[in-house]
């Protein structure tokens, strides 16, 4: 009986909690003042975006400010967390591939290396879905080298916001301020050993929080 009725309540976290995620979501959005940071001349070509998990929430309007008529696929872990992320992005406007560093990895490799030949966008936190903050997975270097897709690193600076108390320091940006949304010149890591382009990720997305 308990297993069932805590099946349940899941379920109808699942069901509810992204719908009222994504209109708290645009309501912040919507109540600060905000400056974009973008790259002139940006080709158009698919890219693979880079953020960190702490900084997720604002990114779809980042990228809707980025590229107004594309189409982007996040990829999220299998379990019942990353589907509440998917349903909420998918309100958003955002795309979602299955699959993570610690379950699925096989799976989102091959639809992100499908979705990114068809010319869609794909968003990854190499730190997720379990970090450590700020932290490098492998798969967002084996999806660039194999597609020679290159990589577009985003982020934002929000002028007032709450930190939770989680492993990623998740950030949500308070009402009545004002958010800067940066991104990051694309930059390529087909020929870069493993060290070298997590490197190389790492210190492009240290930059936009400079």
């Amino acid at each position: 009986m308990k297993n069932t009725t805590r099946k349940l309540k899941k379920n109808i976290q699942i069901s509810i909690l992204p719908f009222f995620l994504q209109l708290f979501t645009r309501l912040i959005y919507l109540t600060n003042k905000k400056v974009f940071h973008i790259p002139s001349n940006m080709d158009n070509e698919s890219f693979i975006l880079c953020m960190w998990h702490g900084d997720l929430l604002m990114q779809a309007f980042n990228y809707r400010n980025f590229k107004k008529n594309g189409t982007v696929k996040v990829i999220v872990s299998e379990h019942s967390d990353g589907e509440i992320i998917r349903r909420t992005v998918e309100h958003l406007g955002v795309g979602s591939l299955s699959g993570s560093s610690t379950r699925g990895g096989a799976k989102a490799l091959l639809g992100a290396i499908k979705a990114l030949q068809n010319g869609i966008d794909v968003a990854i936190t190499p730190d997720g879905p379990k970090g450590p903050a700020h932290s490098i997975a492998d798969g967002i270097i084996m999806i660039a080298q194999k597609t020679g897709s290159r990589i577009v690193c985003f982020g934002s600076r929000p002028s007032k916001s709450w930190t939770t108390n989680s492993w990623d320091n998740f950030t949500i940006p308070k009402p009545f301020g004002t958010i800067d949304f940066m991104v990051s010149e694309p930059f390529e890591i087909n020929n870069l050993t493993l060290e070298e382009a997590k490197d190389k990720i790492k210190i492009n997305m240290e930059k936009l929080y400079e």
